[in-house]
């Protein structure tokens, strides 16, 4: 196949792929020729006859699989946001191919020879930090990747590998699967009592698109907390809005628990291969935190403020139902607590945020908040490219440019929900920005906002606010990217740093001069009442029990399944079924202190693709690890009298355009001047430390 438009660079501004060339078909070619053209490429570095030098070794690993990584990058892309049976069918195929392709390159005893020998030489080469660090880095990966062990144990890792990037596959396309299976469909319109009509429309446009024209259909979020459950009156359909949420990979749909506790133990035994206790200390090993006890430290000091904190709310809205439903005996349940959160708002100091929806219009929050705070803070501006097209009709494609007017790269835009698409909220890199490669960054946004009926407008929740602004700081992380090699573009930086610029962009929603910009009645124009924004600040602080609890429960679920080690008895069930891991799991979250019936952590195993189908695995707790560090840089942009452009400026210098150049936290540390501090953090979540309580 020689028209198959991966086998050369793109022609489009900034390499664009030319999605309106590529089918189904150019996929699996493109692999096959992009692992043959890399291992050649890996045998050339290897039958080199001069002595290993930076260039004839490091510099060509950087050029080598860039086939490769063209196709990896567009169909790793299409595989999560618009998948159909030829890509799941693909992505099976490839997936454990990929693996040992991988393992192909890392296990090659010659090439690691070539680069151990730098290794050992490299304070005589002469190299600049940026190559030194590049150097130490790459030996860390072959040694972490198996270089060092016997041919054994190579082989046994070789069949783990391939196993996990099966199961991985397997994981990730199930619980689309099953997310879509426990969509709700409803017969009678008086079951959604509640809703406004615009999320009626989008019910009955869901409906009719599912095929049932006629009813009301509500797709699940991959999270566990539903946000239609804030607003459905009707307290039996919201019940079985959780308990499908719940269910999602347990009960007859229980391929997906088992399948994730498989995954468990063959990561642990992958562990113990390569000299780690289990999972969580190799995966840490990398990282900023370093170390198992210094995740744990963290977590002992949140845990016992924050169901503090869950139980007083918890007390609070149980008052509230039993007042307004005259039953003194009607117990709060998962199901009851968004619902009832929301009336408490409402009657309180702070705002129900239904009220705020008319106010959150998605174009107006994308040009007026997002492009517009990143504008006032680093002076870059955004500009619609209708000419581009994108790898589906409802994304967009937008061009970023420097304060001088400089072109930075692309930034893609896909935010609607559709089948098509795995849950959740996430940012990809179809070209990552290399001036080895002569190449700028092409970023994409997804999203899943709930998409309006036909000719009705996209209201937003501020949690969908916060998304948008959260995943756009991942975009400027890719697109401020400012390195001479692809290995350390953009986010190529440790998963508990990737989040930090991400969380710092959050700041600037609530920013007054920012929120004052964007929060315009959708059919009016008129802005924000004074008195709304006052109490959404109000709203801001409402809840952080509950928020944090459920997050701290799936991040410690996540602890659990990778600290369990190889020998454990519970690592090698051979045949663990759906009530073996909920069983699991309540004695993880009760072990933890962490088990608020009415608080069901963010994910569950069963659908908990974080981690079991999308590289977060011991890993999940790097939200809260990077908000610590998110938090306090905060306080450094809101402290002092500098102008927030030239703030920005030097943030974006030190921080954000260095990716993986630089240890990130050392970087931090210089920026800051001290070390990270996790007091703004607890003052931030309201989770200072009661009387009585010492926090650990």
């Amino acid at each position: 196949m020689t028209n198959n438009p991966f086998f050369a660079r793109s022609p489009l501004p900034y390499e664009l792929p030319e999605f309106a060339k590529i089918d189904d078909e150019h996929y699996l070619p493109a692999f096959e020729r992009g692992m043959a053209e890399q291992l050649s490429e890996i045998h050339a570095i290897t039958s080199e006859v001069e002595e290993p030098t930076f260039d004839n070794v490091i510099v060509a690993l950087e050029r080598s699989g860039a086939l490769l990584k063209r196709v990896s990058n567009v169909f790793g892309n299409i595989a999560s946001s618009d998948s159909s049976a030829e890509s799941d069918a693909i992505e099976a195929e490839i997936s454990p191919r990929l693996a040992a392709h991988r393992d192909a390159i890392h296990l090659d005893p010659k090439l690691f020879g070539r680069i151990d020998s730098l290794y050992g030489r490299r304070g005589e080469l002469g190299l600049d930090p940026e190559q030194l660090r590049l150097l130490e880095l790459y030996r860390l990966r072959f040694v972490r990747a198996g270089a060092g062990l016997d041919t054994d144990q190579q082989d046994r890792l070789r069949a783990i590998n391939v196993e996990l990037a099966a199961s991985a596959t397997q994981f990730g396309q199930a619980n689309t699967a099953a997310r879509n299976a426990a969509t709700l469909i409803l017969d009678d319109v008086s079951e959604l009592a509640g809703l406004d009509s615009a999320a009626l429309a989008a019910a009955a446009a869901n409906a009719r698109s599912l095929g049932h024209t006629g009813k009301w259909a509500l797709s699940l979020q991959n999270v566990s907390n539903q946000p239609v459950l804030a607003r459905l009156t009707d307290r039996e359909v919201r019940r079985r809005v959780m308990a499908a949420s719940l269910g999602r990979g347990f009960g007859a749909d229980g391929a997906n628990s088992a399948l994730a506790a498989r995954i468990a133990a063959l990561r642990a035994e992958r562990a113990t291969l390569l000299g780690y206790p289990d999972h969580a200390a190799y995966a840490v090993a990398d990282q900023t935190a370093r170390s198992v006890s210094a995740v744990e430290e963290m977590f002992d000091r949140l845990v016992p403020p924050a169901v503090a904190k869950a139980h007083d709310e918890a007390a609070e809205l149980a008052a509230a139902m039993r007042a307004a439903t005259d039953e003194e005996d009607a117990g709060l349940c998962s199901w009851d607590w968004q619902f009832w959160s929301g009336k408490v708002q409402a009657a309180g100091a702070s705002v129900d945020t239904e009220t705020l929806r008319p106010y959150f219009e998605l174009e107006r929050v994308l040009r007026d908040g997002v492009f517009y705070a990143a504008e006032q803070v680093y002076g870059i501006s955004v500009r619609e490219r209708g000419d581009l097209i994108g790898y589906h009709p409802e994304v967009r494609v937008f061009e970023v440019f420097d304060a001088g007017g400089e072109p930075l790269g692309l930034f893609l835009g896909d935010f609607f929900a559709r089948p098509s698409k795995r849950g959740g909220a996430w940012m990809n890199e179809l070209v990552s920005q290399s001036r080895l490669l002569d190449q700028k960054p092409v970023v994409v946004n997804n999203l899943n906002i709930a998409k309006p009926a036909e000719g009705e407008a996209a209201l937003l929740t501020w949690d969908n606010v916060r998304t948008l602004f959260h995943e756009f700081g991942h975009a400027l992380h890719g697109l401020f990217s400012d390195v001479r090699y692809p290995f350390f573009s953009g986010t190529e930086v440790p998963r508990d740093f990737v989040e930090f610029p991400s969380q710092v962009n959050e700041m600037w929603m609530s920013r007054p001069e920012i929120l004052a910009n964007y929060a315009r009645h959708f059919e009016t124009g008129e802005a924000m009442p004074a008195e709304l924004v006052e109490r959404m600040a109000a709203t801001e602080r409402f809840g952080e029990g509950f928020r944090t609890v459920e997050y701290l429960a799936a991040a410690l679920l996540d602890w659990a399944w990778h600290r369990i080690p190889a020998a454990d008895p519970r690592s090698g069930v051979s045949d663990p079924d759906s009530a073996y891991v909920e069983a699991f799991e309540e004695a993880t979250l009760r072990k933890a202190g962490i088990a608020v019936a009415a608080i069901p952590p963010r994910y569950r195993t069963g659908y908990f693709a974080h981690i079991f189908s999308g590289g977060y695995d011991a890993g999940y707790y790097s939200y809260i690890w990077s908000e610590v560090l998110d938090a306090d840089a905060a306080r450094w942009f809101t402290d002092g009298d500098a102008p927030i452009r030239e703030k920005g400026r030097l943030f974006r210098r030190e921080l954000l355009s260095r990716g993986g150049s630089v240890d990130p936290l050392e970087a931090f540390e210089a920026f800051r001047g001290r070390a990270p501090e996790i007091e703004p953090l607890l003052i931030r979540r309201g989770l200072t430390v009661r009387s009585g309580q010492d926090g650990r």
